[in-house]
């Protein structure tokens, strides 16, 4: 079972926290160049696939994750779970799906908190960008780049329990629903 979710990183400065009595200036990037990244995060072997652009997440781009997930090999039915962004609930992804033995799973509207590769997106934005500043977009890439690459050695230990099965269940639903 594959989480699939696109993050859409953007250059700019991403302030964790501040307090200072005298004033500081804080540099900042210009907040117009987007680096994008698509992923499929396994679950059980704890691995990232991803496609990468900086310039749109689309379907063709999803194909391309599709292809990617399909070239892994993986024996008996793979199963990928999304949201329902437009270019993932289409004919064209759809019929590639169909034709590379993948079943595409939508998940509910408004339930990020139900893929977690959500919380992959958290992570990688603390770890790369928050509280820290890069002076050109090559340097803002790298650093996300270095932090997906350090998933699986550096960040293991960070991610153990982050990165979980478990989701919270509610035994009494009449109260939700009042």
């Amino acid at each position: 079972m594959l989480f699939v979710d696109a993050a859409h990183f953007v250059y700019g400065t991403y302030l964790c926290c501040l307090w200072s009595v005298l004033r500081v200036f804080v540099r900042a990037a210009s907040g117009r160049q987007r680096f994008n990244v698509l992923g499929a995060w396994d679950a059980v072997t704890r691995r990232l696939l991803s496609v990468t652009n900086t310039t749109v997440v689309n379907t063709d781009t999803m194909c391309q994750l599709l292809r990617a997930i399909a070239a892994e090999g993986w024996v008996g039915p793979v199963t990928v779970v999304l949201d329902n962004a437009r270019y993932q609930r289409n004919k064209v992804v759809q019929g590639l799906a169909a034709e590379l033995s993948i079943r595409l799973l939508f998940l509910p509207s408004y339930s990020p908190n139900l893929n977690l590769i959500e919380r992959l997106w958290g992570f990688a934005k603390r770890r790369s960008v928050y509280g820290k500043y890069h002076p050109d977009f090559a340097s803002f890439r790298a650093a996300i780049e270095d932090t997906l690459a350090g998933i699986p050695s550096t960040h293991a230990e960070a991610l153990e329990s982050l990165m979980t099965l478990e989701f919270q269940t509610f035994e009494d639903v009449s109260l939700l629903a009042a």
